[in-house]
């Protein structure tokens, strides 16, 4: 009878973890939305390929943030599990590559930029 209460009281936490992640997301994304217009409206292909370095970046960051955050809550769940461990590390790493690609996204867009010839 306990393992079935710890097992809801798990997944209530997961979801809250989940919906929280959503409430704090969705404003700034809604935020965000508002000023694409005022990107799509440039003077050149360098601001363009720049602004689509930061878009890339900051769905690579908010990716991996989630991630980093679905793997701590595992973690923190696991309860000895070595399943849920390993379900914890590889959300980890998925974080780790996240953030990585985010840190590489610059050099995409100077490739990009050599291809134009901006």
């Amino acid at each position: 009878m306990a393992a079935g209460w710890q097992t809801c009281l798990r997944r209530t936490l997961v979801v809250l973890a989940g919906a929280a992640v959503v409430v704090l997301v969705v404003p700034v994304w809604t935020a965000h939305a508002q000023s694409v217009t005022v990107l799509a409206e440039v003077a050149s292909v360098d601001q363009v390929l720049t602004n689509i370095r930061t878009w890339i970046m900051g769905i690579l960051a908010l990716l991996a943030t989630v991630f980093l955050t679905i793997g701590g809550v595992r973690r923190v769940m696991a309860g000895g599990d070595p399943g849920e461990h390993e379900k914890a590390k590889d959300c980890f790493k998925a974080a780790a590559i996240g953030y990585s690609l985010a840190a590489l996204a610059p050099l995409v867009v100077s490739v990009l930029k050599g291809i134009v010839g901006a």
